[in-house]
């Protein structure tokens, strides 16, 4: 019974003051407790040709805005061919009108008229579901992409970032 003749109540705070909750931790707990991330390609090296699978596309493409540089789409989904392929990047990529339609031109057309175009922020590429079909098969798959590498490769020696994300139907 002593112990409860000892207790002194804790005088009541005026409604919404909080003893413990100073300034400087109520601006702490106005703030995230994770920090949004810069970009989705933080750790994603400058040059480089992947696969997509740890990103979206809408993501991608938010990163490119954001880093003020090109972002190239094209599904490739419909295509059965090789000239289907060079078809609809040159139409998507909207690669001028005398592309001469074959991996070399393709490789002419990521490369040197935009370098001669004058200075580039950098670049995200997109080929996205790059067909598995008898007539696009992994051989001419691998050259596509063997391309954009050596794009990404020409990119780098100009210090210019080029990332190419890819994905096969």
């Amino acid at each position: 019974m002593k112990a409860f003749e000892q207790f002194q109540p804790v005088p009541a705070v005026a409604a919404g003051a909080d003893r413990f909750l100073t300034p400087k931790k109520a601006a702490e707990m106005d703030q995230p407790l994770r920090q949004p991330q810069e970009t989705p390609l933080k750790g994603v090296r400058t040059n480089i040709v992947q696969s997509i699978r740890a990103f979206r596309v809408h993501d991608l493409q938010d990163a490119a805005s954001q880093l003020g540089q090109h972002f190239l789409y094209a599904n490739l989904a419909n295509a059965q061919t090789k000239q289907d392929v060079l078809d609809m990047i040159a139409q998507q990529f909207t690669f001028p009108a005398h592309f001469g339609k074959n991996f070399d031109a393709l490789y002419d057309c990521m490369t040197d008229p935009l370098h001669k175009s004058g200075p580039q922020p950098g670049f995200i590429v997109v080929l996205e579901s790059i067909p598995a079909t008898p007539k696009f098969d992994k051989e001419a798959r691998e050259q596509l992409l063997d391309i954009f590498r050596d794009a990404a490769d020409y990119w780098n020696d100009r210090k210019i970032p080029f990332r190419c994300f890819y994905s096969f139907l």
